[in-house]
């Protein structure tokens, strides 16, 4: 099965009422991870990749993995994201290698890290949504600034000062034209999200349910939504790590999310930890092993443990086989 458009996955996750996970990657090894649990679950599947995943893998490395997975596990539809395009010419760079999706994340400015204005962010999404359109290429845009970096991208905000106001919700998903909204509700990239269990002070639910309210048709997206579980903390500091307790997304509320319009669920730190705590395991019992592969194993099949089982939560376990996949051309023809 070819690269699928991560709209088809969106609007058949829409009909069938569950999420579908958009889980990044920079290296080999988490793709196979992915594909593993996709094919274990008979999930349709997100992979996405932030300009700090383009620059590691050196984009070329990353697009034939992605061609090799696709090939591979045939019976899994597939779509490659370009997770926080921080310019139009970021994203026109993507759609030009292969990615069958692209976020315009106009919420900051080029630098990812300073805030940006509404007009600024209505502006370049739009000229994004334009160029990817007419390919047949899916654009994510997001509204309200989140907390927290990753990959070099965010602002290192408070993330309760920049919640998305509904009424400009829908007014930016109505002049901008985009496919998936990211929403701020609260939440934050990387590990450190919250200092204790999140509750409505915190994560703003009644906000997202407000968007869905007001944009039942445009697909919302929960970023920073790695769930942080207790025991992969654990496993990292028991094993010579220093992580400081820290609290995640809960799963409930993420199913909440799914009830009220979320399509696209970003986890990455989750697989994180889970591949940290693996490689710890294996170089504090096995001191003397230097063989790459005898840890990177143990790190791909935690890595797939915390994919399957998200995949299950977020619904979207057993629905690869539900549809066939829709071409590109199709997708830009449908667009006109």
């Amino acid at each position: 099965m070819p690269l699928v458009t991560m709209r088809q996955l969106l609007d058949e996750a829409a009909k069938g009422g569950y999420g579908v996970g958009a889980f990044n990657v920079n290296n080999m090894e988490q793709i196979q991870a992915i594909m593993e649990a996709a094919r274990e679950t008979k999930s349709p599947v997100i992979i996405q990749a932030s300009r700090g995943a383009r620059s590691y893998s050196q984009d070329r490395f990353l697009y034939h993995l992605m061609l090799a997975a696709t090939e591979l596990y045939p019976e899994i539809p597939v779509a490659l994201h370009l997770d926080h395009g921080n310019s139009p010419e970021t994203c026109k760079s993507a759609i030009e290698m292969g990615f069958t999706s692209v976020m315009m994340d106009g919420s900051l400015m080029p630098d990812g890290k300073t805030p940006a204005t509404y007009d600024y962010n209505v502006k370049t999404t739009r000229e994004v949504v334009e160029t990817a359109h007419a390919r047949g290429v899916t654009v994510e845009g997001e509204i309200g600034v989140l907390g927290g970096i990753e990959d070099g991208h965010g602002a290192g905000v408070d993330a309760l000062a920049h919640v998305t106001n509904p009424a400009q919700a829908e007014e930016f998903a109505r002049l901008t034209g985009v496919d998936a909204l990211a929403i701020a509700i609260g939440t934050s990239h990387g590990a450190y999200k919250f200092t204790r269990k999140p509750t409505g002070d915190i994560l703003k639910m009644d906000v997202l349910i407000e968007i869905h309210k007001r944009l039942p048709t445009t697909h919302l997206v929960m970023h920073g939504s790695s769930s942080v579980p207790k025991e992969l903390q654990d496993i990292i500091n028991q094993y010579g790590g220093k992580l400081r307790p820290t609290w995640g997304v809960p799963i409930e509320e993420i199913q909440l999310g799914i009830k009220n319009g979320v399509r696209k669920i970003n986890v990455d730190t989750d697989n994180r930890l889970a591949i940290t705590g693996a490689i710890r395991k294996v170089f504090a019992e096995k001191p003397e092993e230097f063989d790459p592969r005898s840890y990177l194993k143990p790190a791909r099949e935690a890595m797939k443990k915390v994919v399957a089982q998200r995949m299950t939560q977020f619904g979207q376990a057993g629905h690869a086989g539900d549809y066939a996949p829709v071409s590109l051309q199709e997708m830009a023809a449908r667009y006109k």
